[in-house]
Protein backbone atom coordinates (compact mmCIF):
# COMPACT_ATOMS: atom_id res chain seq x y z
CA UNK A 1 0.00 0.00 0.00
CA UNK A 2 1.10 3.64 -1.07
CA UNK A 3 1.55 6.20 1.78
CA UNK A 4 -0.79 8.76 1.28
CA UNK A 5 0.91 12.36 -0.45
CA UNK A 6 2.49 14.59 2.57
CA UNK A 7 0.43 17.62 3.19
CA UNK A 8 0.47 20.44 0.10
CA UNK A 9 1.83 23.17 2.54
CA UNK A 10 4.32 21.29 4.11
CA UNK A 11 5.52 20.13 0.55
CA UNK A 12 5.15 23.87 -0.90
CA UNK A 13 6.98 25.03 2.72
CA UNK A 14 9.66 22.89 2.02
CA UNK A 15 10.40 23.73 -1.51
CA UNK A 16 10.64 27.48 -0.38
CA UNK A 17 13.30 26.51 2.61
CA UNK A 18 15.28 24.64 0.02
CA UNK A 19 15.26 27.05 -2.53
CA UNK A 20 18.46 28.70 -0.98
CA UNK A 21 20.16 26.21 0.11
CA UNK A 22 20.22 24.76 -3.57
CA UNK A 23 21.71 27.81 -4.34
CA UNK A 24 24.88 27.20 -1.70
CA UNK A 25 24.84 23.28 -2.99
CA UNK A 26 25.08 24.55 -6.37
CA UNK A 27 27.37 27.73 -6.11
CA UNK A 28 30.06 25.06 -4.18
CA UNK A 29 29.71 22.05 -6.65
CA UNK A 30 27.26 19.62 -4.33
CA UNK A 31 25.31 17.86 -7.14
CA UNK A 32 22.03 16.10 -6.62
CA UNK A 33 23.46 12.47 -6.47
CA UNK A 34 25.90 13.49 -3.77
CA UNK A 35 22.91 15.37 -1.87
CA UNK A 36 20.66 12.22 -2.22
CA UNK A 37 23.42 10.02 -0.50
CA UNK A 38 23.79 12.94 2.02
CA UNK A 39 19.85 13.12 2.42
CA UNK A 40 19.79 9.43 3.23
CA UNK A 41 22.37 9.47 5.88
CA UNK A 42 20.12 12.30 7.79
CA UNK A 43 16.77 9.98 6.93
CA UNK A 44 18.73 7.30 8.55
CA UNK A 45 19.95 9.52 11.92
CA UNK A 46 16.47 10.94 12.47
CA UNK A 47 14.64 7.47 12.27
CA UNK A 48 16.78 5.83 14.41
CA UNK A 49 17.39 8.88 17.24
CA UNK A 50 13.94 10.06 16.91
CA UNK A 51 11.28 7.62 15.98
CA UNK A 52 11.69 5.04 18.86
CA UNK A 53 9.19 2.48 19.89
CA UNK A 54 9.75 2.65 23.82
CA UNK A 55 13.12 1.77 24.93
CA UNK A 56 13.33 -0.55 22.02
CA UNK A 57 16.46 -0.40 19.25
CA UNK A 58 15.62 0.50 16.14
CA UNK A 59 15.57 -2.36 13.05
CA UNK A 60 17.23 -1.82 10.07
CA UNK A 61 13.69 -2.86 9.08
CA UNK A 62 11.82 -0.49 10.48
CA UNK A 63 14.01 2.30 9.68
CA UNK A 64 13.59 1.35 6.18
CA UNK A 65 9.83 1.53 6.38
CA UNK A 66 10.01 5.10 8.32
CA UNK A 67 12.56 6.51 5.11
CA UNK A 68 11.68 4.41 2.53
CA UNK A 69 15.79 3.78 2.13
CA UNK A 70 16.68 0.37 1.13
CA UNK A 71 17.69 -2.18 3.76
CA UNK A 72 21.32 -2.58 2.09
CA UNK A 73 21.86 0.63 2.27
CA UNK A 74 20.72 1.30 5.99
CA UNK A 75 23.59 -0.48 8.36
CA UNK A 76 26.69 1.26 5.94
CA UNK A 77 24.82 4.70 6.71
CA UNK A 78 24.17 3.75 10.24
CA UNK A 79 27.55 2.71 10.87
CA UNK A 80 28.83 6.07 9.47
CA UNK A 81 26.92 8.11 11.78
CA UNK A 82 28.40 6.63 14.57
CA UNK A 83 31.56 7.34 13.30
CA UNK A 84 31.51 10.85 12.38
CA UNK A 85 30.47 12.82 15.57
CA UNK A 86 29.91 16.61 15.10
CA UNK A 87 32.05 19.14 17.44
CA UNK A 88 32.67 23.24 16.73
CA UNK A 89 35.97 23.49 15.70
CA UNK A 90 38.12 24.62 18.30
CA UNK A 91 39.08 28.19 16.61
CA UNK A 92 35.04 28.43 16.53
CA UNK A 93 34.83 27.63 20.49
CA UNK A 94 37.23 29.51 21.50
CA UNK A 95 36.60 32.67 19.51
CA UNK A 96 32.85 32.51 20.68
CA UNK A 97 34.15 32.57 24.66
CA UNK A 98 36.33 35.01 23.43
CA UNK A 99 33.99 37.56 21.85
CA UNK A 100 31.08 36.84 24.54
CA UNK A 101 33.88 37.74 26.95
CA UNK A 102 34.57 41.11 25.17
CA UNK A 103 30.56 41.96 24.61
CA UNK A 104 29.04 40.40 27.67
CA UNK A 105 31.99 41.87 30.71
CA UNK A 106 30.89 45.03 32.27
CA UNK A 107 34.70 45.69 32.59
CA UNK A 108 35.15 45.71 28.43
CA UNK A 109 32.17 48.12 27.73
CA UNK A 110 31.03 51.29 27.35
CA UNK A 111 28.69 53.32 29.21
CA UNK A 112 26.40 52.52 25.66
CA UNK A 113 26.78 48.68 26.48
CA UNK A 114 28.99 48.72 23.20
CA UNK A 115 32.53 47.00 23.14
CA UNK A 116 35.62 49.13 23.97
CA UNK A 117 38.49 49.25 21.89
CA UNK A 118 41.52 47.39 23.64
CA UNK A 119 45.27 48.31 23.58
CA UNK A 120 47.29 45.18 21.52
CA UNK A 121 49.29 44.86 25.50
CA UNK A 122 48.68 44.79 28.63
CA UNK A 123 50.18 47.44 30.37
CA UNK A 124 52.35 48.05 33.77
CA UNK A 125 49.36 50.06 35.08
CA UNK A 126 46.42 46.94 34.57
CA UNK A 127 44.70 48.71 31.54
CA UNK A 128 42.58 46.48 30.07
CA UNK A 129 44.38 45.43 26.90
CA UNK A 130 43.41 42.70 24.12
CA UNK A 131 46.21 40.73 25.10
CA UNK A 132 44.46 40.69 29.03
CA UNK A 133 41.34 39.54 27.47
CA UNK A 134 42.49 36.70 25.72
CA UNK A 135 44.50 35.53 29.17
CA UNK A 136 41.07 36.20 30.53
CA UNK A 137 39.49 33.14 28.70
CA UNK A 138 43.12 30.73 28.09
CA UNK A 139 46.46 31.19 29.50
CA UNK A 140 47.56 28.54 27.04
CA UNK A 141 47.00 30.99 23.81
CA UNK A 142 49.16 34.18 23.01
CA UNK A 143 47.19 36.84 21.86
CA UNK A 144 49.59 37.76 19.09
CA UNK A 145 47.99 34.64 17.58
CA UNK A 146 44.23 35.36 17.90
CA UNK A 147 44.72 38.59 16.53
CA UNK A 148 46.53 38.13 13.16
CA UNK A 149 43.89 35.22 12.72
CA UNK A 150 41.31 37.56 13.77
CA UNK A 151 42.36 40.51 11.42
CA UNK A 152 42.60 37.58 8.31
CA UNK A 153 38.88 37.19 9.08
CA UNK A 154 38.04 40.31 9.67
CA UNK A 155 36.42 40.28 13.08
CA UNK A 156 38.17 42.55 14.08
CA UNK A 157 40.43 45.54 12.95
CA UNK A 158 43.38 48.32 14.09
CA UNK A 159 42.39 51.62 14.47
CA UNK A 160 44.30 54.47 13.99
CA UNK A 161 45.65 54.64 17.70
CA UNK A 162 46.66 51.05 17.16
CA UNK A 163 43.86 49.79 19.21
CA UNK A 164 41.83 46.15 18.65
CA UNK A 165 38.72 47.02 17.54
CA UNK A 166 35.76 44.13 17.40
CA UNK A 167 33.65 44.67 14.69
CA UNK A 168 30.03 44.91 15.08
CA UNK A 169 29.01 41.98 12.85
CA UNK A 170 31.02 39.80 14.90
CA UNK A 171 31.38 36.93 15.51
CA UNK A 172 30.67 35.75 11.84
CA UNK A 173 34.02 36.24 10.16
CA UNK A 174 34.12 37.98 7.20
CA UNK A 175 36.41 35.67 5.93
CA UNK A 176 37.72 32.17 6.57
CA UNK A 177 35.14 28.90 4.56
CA UNK A 178 34.96 26.86 7.90
CA UNK A 179 34.27 29.21 9.74
CA UNK A 180 31.49 30.92 8.23
CA UNK A 181 30.05 27.02 7.53
CA UNK A 182 30.35 26.45 10.94
CA UNK A 183 27.94 29.15 11.24
CA UNK A 184 25.76 28.70 8.15
CA UNK A 185 24.94 25.27 9.79
CA UNK A 186 24.74 25.80 13.71
CA UNK A 187 22.37 29.22 13.04
CA UNK A 188 20.60 27.38 10.27
CA UNK A 189 19.83 24.18 12.17
CA UNK A 190 18.59 26.10 15.55
CA UNK A 191 16.37 28.36 13.55
CA UNK A 192 14.91 25.43 11.81
CA UNK A 193 14.75 23.22 14.80
CA UNK A 194 13.04 25.98 16.87
CA UNK A 195 10.23 26.58 13.90
CA UNK A 196 10.18 22.78 13.84
CA UNK A 197 9.24 22.25 17.47
CA UNK A 198 6.21 25.15 17.09
CA UNK A 199 5.01 22.97 14.44
CA UNK A 200 5.17 19.24 15.82
CA UNK A 201 5.36 19.94 19.43
CA UNK A 202 2.42 21.02 21.94
CA UNK A 203 2.92 22.91 25.06
CA UNK A 204 5.43 26.22 25.01
CA UNK A 205 6.59 27.21 21.79
CA UNK A 206 9.72 28.83 21.28
CA UNK A 207 10.47 32.78 20.36
CA UNK A 208 10.34 32.60 16.37
CA UNK A 209 9.05 36.11 15.31
CA UNK A 210 9.60 38.22 12.14
CA UNK A 211 7.95 41.19 10.49
CA UNK A 212 7.32 41.28 6.31
CA UNK A 213 6.32 44.11 4.27
CA UNK A 214 6.54 43.83 0.44
CA UNK A 215 5.66 47.04 -0.64
CA UNK A 216 8.86 49.02 -0.02
CA UNK A 217 11.67 51.02 -2.21
CA UNK A 218 15.38 50.81 -1.67
CA UNK A 219 15.54 53.81 0.39
CA UNK A 220 13.49 52.64 3.15
CA UNK A 221 14.67 48.89 2.96
CA UNK A 222 18.48 50.65 3.79
CA UNK A 223 16.44 52.91 6.39
CA UNK A 224 15.18 49.28 8.52
CA UNK A 225 18.58 47.55 7.90
CA UNK A 226 19.98 49.93 9.63
CA UNK A 227 17.69 50.14 12.60
CA UNK A 228 17.40 46.68 12.61
CA UNK A 229 21.04 46.48 13.19
CA UNK A 230 21.15 48.66 15.67
CA UNK A 231 18.32 47.16 17.53
CA UNK A 232 19.18 43.27 16.95
CA UNK A 233 22.61 44.14 17.97
CA UNK A 234 21.32 45.75 21.50
CA UNK A 235 19.28 42.11 21.77
CA UNK A 236 21.91 40.34 21.16
CA UNK A 237 24.70 41.95 23.83
CA UNK A 238 21.59 42.33 26.39
CA UNK A 239 20.81 38.53 26.01
CA UNK A 240 24.77 38.02 26.12
CA UNK A 241 25.56 39.41 29.23
CA UNK A 242 22.57 37.83 30.81
CA UNK A 243 23.69 34.35 29.73
CA UNK A 244 27.33 35.16 30.93
CA UNK A 245 25.86 35.84 34.23
CA UNK A 246 23.63 32.61 34.52
CA UNK A 247 26.09 30.75 33.24
CA UNK A 248 28.93 31.38 36.08
CA UNK A 249 25.88 31.22 38.57
CA UNK A 250 24.63 27.77 36.98
CA UNK A 251 28.41 26.38 37.08
CA UNK A 252 28.12 25.01 40.73
CA UNK A 253 24.86 23.46 40.01
CA UNK A 254 24.69 19.51 39.34
CA UNK A 255 21.58 19.77 37.22
CA UNK A 256 21.55 18.55 33.94
CA UNK A 257 22.85 21.35 31.68
CA UNK A 258 21.38 22.87 27.77
CA UNK A 259 22.21 24.92 25.38
CA UNK A 260 20.72 27.97 23.94
CA UNK A 261 20.67 29.89 20.79
CA UNK A 262 19.22 33.32 20.24
CA UNK A 263 19.34 34.57 17.11
CA UNK A 264 18.28 37.93 15.13
CA UNK A 265 18.02 38.09 10.96
CA UNK A 266 17.51 40.75 8.54
CA UNK A 267 16.89 39.67 4.57
CA UNK A 268 15.42 41.94 1.70
CA UNK A 269 14.69 40.20 -1.96
CA UNK A 270 12.34 40.81 -4.48
CA UNK A 271 8.69 40.07 -4.25
CA UNK A 272 7.55 36.79 -5.18
CA UNK A 273 5.55 38.30 -8.17
CA UNK A 274 8.50 40.23 -9.28
CA UNK A 275 10.45 36.50 -9.02
CA UNK A 276 7.17 35.17 -10.97
CA UNK A 277 7.69 38.00 -13.70
CA UNK A 278 11.66 37.30 -14.57
CA UNK A 279 10.88 33.49 -15.26
CA UNK A 280 8.14 34.14 -17.77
Amino acid sequence: MENAAPPKALVKALRHVLYPLARVMLSKGITLPFLIELLKSVFVAVAEREFRIGNRPQTDSRISLLTGVHRKDIRRLRHLAHESGESTPAAVSFGSQLVAAWMGSPQYLNQEGHPLPLPRLASAAGELSFEGLVASVSKDIRSRAVLDEWLRLGVVHIDEEDRVILNTEAFVPQKGFEEKMFYFGHNLHDHIAAAAHNVLEDGPTFLERSVHYDALNDGSIADLAELAERAGMQAALTVNRKAMELEKRDAASTDPKRRITFGIYFFSGPTEADVKDAHE
